[in-house]
């Protein structure tokens, strides 16, 4: 895995394999993590920040299904690759189901699993910058939702493109004419009142029902998005 230093934990029971992927990982420049035991396992991925997670099917404590089960159900969602030697369809399949980003079977290169392991971190790296978050205020640009203090609030593809562009430039005013230019992608030559009409739906829909303004207007200038205590 070239790139940024990845952060590796390996729960594999097997005491050549897991001291062998240690190993490997850590001449690879990667920190690793390496646990024997399932239940360790639970409460080291509850406990630390790991980029990625490298998980054994056939533990002595608990079996690799149950751990994949029990962080999804604590909400754990770091990147989990199964190394398994049951290899038929309907287990992976049960794996892949159970919330596993992807399936190895055993016997396995080791230049193979580091190239699964770069695959899920950079897809899990592309699902977070999915989501933009200024103070109370989140974004997901996948799902298109948008919410303030976890409370969600419906927008138009207008206000969703306005808001955004307010996030992604919070703190710093923007013209009326910079918006239009994000909106509508071109030189805006005409009147820029339509903007004041999308800005006041906009502090309508988000504000309401909140003490604290976020969406200011800025006179003479245009607005700025600005998070209280900034």
């Amino acid at each position: 895995m070239k790139g940024p230093l990845v952060e590796v934990l390996v729960i594999e029971d097997d005491l050549v394999l897991g001291r062998s992927l240690q190993k490997g990982l850590q001449e690879s420049e990667h920190n690793c993590v390496w646990t024997r035991s399932g239940l360790e396992g639970l409460t080291q991925a509850g406990a630390c920040r790991f980029d990625v997670i490298v998980l054994d099917l056939n533990l002595p404590d608990l079996s690799g299904l149950e751990v994949l089960r029990s962080l999804r159900k604590q909400g754990v969602n770091t990147p989990v690759v199964i190394l398994s030697a049951l290899g038929s369809v309907d287990e992976r399949v049960a794996g892949l189901e159970a919330g596993a980003d992807d399936y190895l079977v055993k016997p396995f290169a080791f230049s193979e699993l580091i190239a699964r392991l770069s695959a899920v971190t950079r897809r899990s790296i592309a699902r977070q910058s999915q989501t933009l978050t200024v103070g109370p205020l989140t974004l997901d640009l996948s799902m298109r939702r948008a919410s303030r203090d976890g409370q969600e609030f419906d927008l138009t593809p207008t206000e969703f493109s306005l808001l955004e562009f307010l996030m992604r430039n919070a703190g710093q005013v923007v013209t009326r004419r910079m918006l239009c230019e994000h909106l509508w992608e071109s030189d805006w030559e005409g009147v820029t009142n339509v903007i004041e009409v999308h800005i006041t739906r906009l502090r309508g829909k988000m504000d309401r029902g909140f003490e604290e303004q976020l969406l200011h207007t800025v006179r003479g200038r245009g607005y700025v998005l600005r998070v209280p205590g900034t």
